[in-house]
This record gives C-alpha cells, structure tokens and sequence, in this order.
C-alpha cells in the first residue's frame, strides 16, 4: 500500500529534499511552503502523515496541528524544529502529535525511520482479532458549572440575551465551552423546540460547506446525485450554529452576508432565490478583528455577526470553577463509582494551566479514571502532560531534586498502564490514551515496548 505524506516547510528547498528522499522509496509525497495549501490539501482526505515545520510565519506548527487534527483526525502529525525543548515535545504530544524532529532534519536517519516504524503493524495489524469500539456516544458537554465572576457575570445576561433573537457571536480559546453556551442560548430563545443545526465550518472544503450550507441541485458538482436542502433550509424558523466561522473562506463569505442581510440564498448550481428566517449563532477562537484589518475577513460580515459578543475566559482565568468542573467529571466517567483523588493528585490537576481548557480537563479526568483505581487516583494516574508539569514546577522549587520522570518515562508508564488496564486490546487501550492505535503501535516501537506488551496480552503480567 502507497502512503501519502505532505511535507509542509516555510523554506521550499528543505520540503522538495525530502520529497525526493521518500519518493524514492515508494510514497506519495506533495510539499508546500504555506500553510493554508498544505491544509487545504489535507481536506481532500486520504493523507496517512503530515510533516510540518514549527516556526513558520502566518501560521506556527501548532496551530497547523490543531486545525489538521481538526480537518482529518487519523492523519498522524509530526512536527520539524530547530528549537527543541522538553516543553515544545510536551506541548506538541498534548495536542496530538505522533512525534517531533529536531532540525536539521535528515530524511534517511530521521524521517525514514520514523515512517518505518509508523507503518510497520499496517499490513498484518490484527484487527480483526479485537472487537471494534463504538464512536464515543457521551457528550463534550462541561455541564453548567460557572461559579467564577467571569463567568457569573455572563449568566447574568444570558436570558436578556437568548430572548432578543440578536445574532451572537461567541469568542474565547478552544475548549472554553463556547458549543455548550451556543445550546444553552438556543434552548432559552423563543425559537427553544425548532431546529437547531450546528456546523463546523472548518472542517469542510469551500465547496462542500457551500453545498452543507445553502443546498444544491442534481449535477452541481461531482458527487451531487440529487437535490438536497441546506441548512440554512433545514433551520428555517430556529437557529444555525456556525462553529470556527473564521475559517469561512472570502468567496462563502460573501454569500454568508447576503443571507444574513436579506435572508435570501440560493442552492449551489440553482438560479433561483430561496427565503428563510434564521438566528446565528457563530463561534471562533481565532482574532476576527486581526483578520478584518488584513482583508482575510469581511468588516460588513463582522458586524453581522457580533451585534451580540460574548467572550468565554480561558479556564486558567476562572479557577474557582476548576475543582468543581474536576467533580462534575468524574461523577459523569465514575461509572457510579464515587471518585477521590489523592492531596497530590488534586493538587496537579488544580496547578496545571490548561492550555486545552474545559475539553483538556474533560478528556484528563476521564483518563485517570480508566487508568485509575476510583477509590484513590494517584498523580501517575494523571496525563503525561499533567505529570510533567508538575515534575517541572518541582524542579523550579528545587532545583537540587533529583528522580523527576522525563517525559519519556511518563509516556512508557501511560502506554503500559492502558495496555495492562485492557489486557493487552490494543485498539481499547488507544481508545483510552486517545490516540489512533496506529499511534499506539509507533510509541511502543519508539520506546521498545513490544515484547512487554505481548506479555500484557498474553497475562504474563499482572495489571
């Protein structure tokens, strides 16, 4: 099987290099130097890795790995830098990243062997041996916990707001509870009970989200079989939620202003004009004003959408709420089970600053309780980028401190405890580090784990 790679480097002579270098090998390799290209190439699907520099201008490496684990979550992300640092792997891992490459990078000793060992348990992974786990059905809900000022004082104006049938537009960082908001907007409005359509308008083509959007005819473009009815159909008489609206592209965004203005749209590849009564609701962590100053977004658009602007603080800003979003969780994924977390657990989790926000904490404590025992969680039950926060923060305080776990033993420990607490199911234990069993396969290759693992599977070892 032919892999495909991109390859995404600000400077085209370093993308091209390693292009030829695994060309040669036998994989599909396309290279790009802007990061909007390598993204958009990425929204085409079918692409197995992406190779990316970190400093780039416009758009750093993290950035490109949050939008791609956005576009294509299976795509594996491996980050280039010249500036490694325990921290730039931390911060790399946590978002999602296979691995990281210190530049210069070398395509025979660095890149090849990576990809080999990524792809080695392709082609005789036995899968079919492992039973198939379900999509998660729980939902990314943070419930209603919003005790700090910040967030009492958005509260406060909610229902004035829901009422008013005004457009809102909802800011703040990934992961601050912006859908959860948009929800609890929508089920106070007097629109409560008609539809309600979320989309995620970074997640889609231009021309795929136009078709999602407004509809389309038979024939429009390739794949258009029949008439379809958009959303902004669908949701006539309720509310659309446009999530990350700052990813609309300028042509859509045009569109997007008419129906806004006069209500009045027309499907893809049809002449005639459509009318519906629609609420907005959008979303974006990204700076709209930046990007109306540099012409990436339309100044008339933007004042369509922000009558209403609500900003959601980043979590690391509201921490009264922290410990009682810790409770919430942990009631949601105890499985009936009440859950204690031991004085030092607690303490990491309330130290930790939560780039990821709400989401990070979420997918943090339902780690730790699979991971776990309910009745004690420990700190090495906790994220690997938990614990090497704390390790850090340790260090800082005392500096003479000696046995702090590197981040690679950190990661050896949560690999082995999801193995053992799966009985070796790979595919489950992945599941519960959150990350592709591919993945999975690759780090215990990294760290040479393999044998041990075969052990787990095979109950030679004791959970």
């Amino acid at each position: 099987m032919t892999h495909r790679i991109l390859i995404l480097d600000d400077e085209p002579k370093m993308g091209t290099l390693l292009q030829r270098s695994l060309e040669r090998d036998g994989y599909d390799v396309a290279a790009f130097d802007k990061p909007a290209e390598a993204l958009d190439a990425l929204k085409a699907g079918g692409i197995d890795v992406l190779v990316t520099d970190l400093r780039m201008p416009g758009m750093d490496g993290l950035e490109v790995l949050r939008r791609a684990k956005s576009i294509a979550p299976q795509t594996e992300v491996i980050l280039m830098t010249a500036y490694a640092s325990v921290e730039t792997a931390r911060e790399a891992l946590m978002r999602g990243a296979l691995d990281y490459l210190v530049k210069p990078v070398s395509a025979e000793n660095d890149l090849k062997p990576l990809l080999a060992r990524l792809f080695a348990g392709d082609a005789d992974a036995p899968q079919h041996l492992e039973t198939p786990l379900p999509p998660p059905t729980h939902s990314a809900s943070p419930g209603l916990v919003m005790d700090s000022p910040a967030m009492q004082s958005i509260m406060a104006k909610l229902d004035k707001i829901a009422r008013s049938g005004a457009s809102v537009l909802l800011r703040g960082e990934s992961g601050t509870g912006k859908e959860v908001l948009a929800d609890l907007i929508q089920s106070r409005s007097t629109r409560a009970g008609k539809p309600y359509i979320k989309i995620n308008c970074g997640a889609l083509t231009e021309t795929l989200l136009a078709a999602e959007l407004f509809g389309h005819v038979k024939g429009a473009f390739t794949g258009a079989a029949a008439d379809r009815a958009g959303h902004f159909e669908s949701a006539d008489g309720g509310t659309l939620m446009l999530d990350e609206v700052g990813e609309v592209s300028p042509a859509l965004q045009v569109k997007l202003l008419r129906v806004l203005q006069s209500g009045e749209y027309q499907r893809v590849g049809e002449s005639a004009t459509r009318k519906c009564d629609v609420r907005i609701i959008a979303a974006t962590n990204r700076n709209l004003e930046e990007m109306v100053e540099s012409g990436e977004f339309r100044q008339d658009l933007y004042y369509r959408l922000n009558v209403v602007p609500i900003v959601l603080p980043p979590l690391r800003e509201r921490r009264e709420d922290i410990e009682k979003l810790i409770a919430h969780f942990a009631r949601r994924y105890g499985g009936g089970v009440e859950a204690r977390f031991t004085d030092d657990a607690l303490k990491a989790l309330l130290d930790y600053h939560w780039p990821g926000n709400i989401r990070e904490l979420e997918n943090a404590i339902e780690h730790a309780l699979v991971l776990g025992d309910p009745s004690g969680i420990l700190v090495e039950d906790l994220p690997a980028a938990v614990q090497q926060h704390r390790e850090k923060s340790a260090q800082a305080a005392s500096p003479a401190a000696v046995g702090a776990s590197s981040l690679e033993d950190i990661e050896k420990r949560c690999l082995l405890s999801a193995l053992q607490k799966t009985n070796g199911n790979r595919t489950r234990a992945a599941h519960l580090l959150g990350i592709t069993r591919r993945t999975l396969g690759y780090r215990l290759r990294k760290y040479g784990l393999e044998d041990e693992a075969a052990r787990i599977a095979a109950g030679q070892v004791e959970e």
